[in-house]
């Protein structure tokens, strides 16, 4: 086999040499570097623009005056910024606040909705991911026949679409009494999910059996092991995991739309339709309903700032194991 020669390969010795066929110019490496570098900020501020216009658009609405909300629409701020609209669909302002004569007099029970919201978020989730991660630790570490063909039955409910259940699980709660109840609209999301069990399973199976092996010698038993070593060791995504179960519930509409639609467990999707039906006319009164949107994103906002942290911790995780 030949051997390369450094010493006498076309090699460019110069500027010149290194010059393209055309004979154009060549482009230097650290300016390709920092095109490549602005191209990806460009890229990300475009990005952050398309995701947080319609947000930043909702707030401007909600703090927006009736009266001058659409003389100023061009305009990237409100003109005469102001919190009334957030007080009146709230219900603070007093009725004969003459005010009201520009909007619709509709109103929400935030605290109520908020409330029902929480509850239903709560009963929603907690359940779900434990029982997730108990099915998802048997998966992992249990042998047991049929683990595998079960498994991937149990994955295959991911290709069924969640309309197809719902005339079903409508069914089953109204026969069994649940109808307008916290746990009615709750039942379908305690349960495990398929993506919860597959996304713990795969984080599960890198805990080091060594670890485990180790605590079984000492005499600690599998629940031992499984709530004292594993769930610890991968807080990261189980917190993960959580908030995107609680976005998810939160931001449900249909469910609890169907199966709660009394006033006393109305969650905040459901309460914000109702604001809307309130309008008389049929006009819609955008100052209103867009404060009712921001009064439901500042929730699930909090929680993104408060456990956005653990996210990036388990998709570093991840990525890396």
């Amino acid at each position: 086999m030949a051997k390369l020669d450094l010493k006498t390969a076309d090699v460019p010795k110069t500027r010149e040499d290194a010059r393209p066929p055309d004979g154009s110019a060549p482009i230097p490496i650290h300016s390709r570097a920092r095109f490549s570098g602005w191209f990806g900020y460009v890229v990300l501020v475009l990005f952050a623009i398309i995701s947080l216009g319609p947000i930043w658009i909702a707030v401007k609405t909600a703090l927006s005056d009736s009266g001058t909300l659409f003389t100023s629409a061009s305009s990237l701020l409100p003109q005469h910024p102001t919190l009334f609209n957030f007080e009146r669909v709230i219900g603070l302002v007093n009725p004969a606040d003459p005010r009201l004569q520009q909007t619709s007099f509709g109103k929400v029970d935030f605290y109520l909705a908020l409330k029902n919201s929480v509850a239903f978020t709560l009963l929603a989730v907690v359940p779900q991911i434990a029982f997730s991660a108990m099915a998802a630790y048997a998966f992992a570490r249990l042998r047991f026949y049929g683990r595998r063909v079960i498994f991937f039955l149990f994955l295959a409910a991911t290709m069924i679409p969640s309309v197809v259940l719902f005339i079903p699980n409508f069914i089953l709660i109204k026969d069994l009494g649940w109808l307008n109840t916290y746990q009615g609209m709750a039942a379908p999301y305690a349960l495990m999910t398929p993506f919860a069990v597959f996304f713990l399973r795969q984080m599960f199976l890198s805990t080091p059996r060594e670890l485990e092996e180790s605590a079984l010698i000492d005499g600690a038993c599998y629940f031992t092991i499984f709530f004292r070593i594993v769930l610890p060791v991968h807080r990261s995504a189980l917190a993960t995991l959580s908030m995107l179960a609680a976005m998810n519930a939160w931001n449900d509409f249909f469910w609890p739309f169907l199966v709660g639609r009394d006033r006393s467990v109305q969650v905040m999707a459901v309460a914000i339709n109702s604001f809307r039906a309130q309008q008389a006319g049929g006009t819609p009164d955008w100052s209103g309903l867009m404060a009712c949107t921001v009064l439901g994103i500042i929730p699930v906002a909090v929680l993104l700032i408060f456990f956005g942290r653990k996210v990036v911790e388990s998709l570093q995780y991840t990525g890396f194991r």
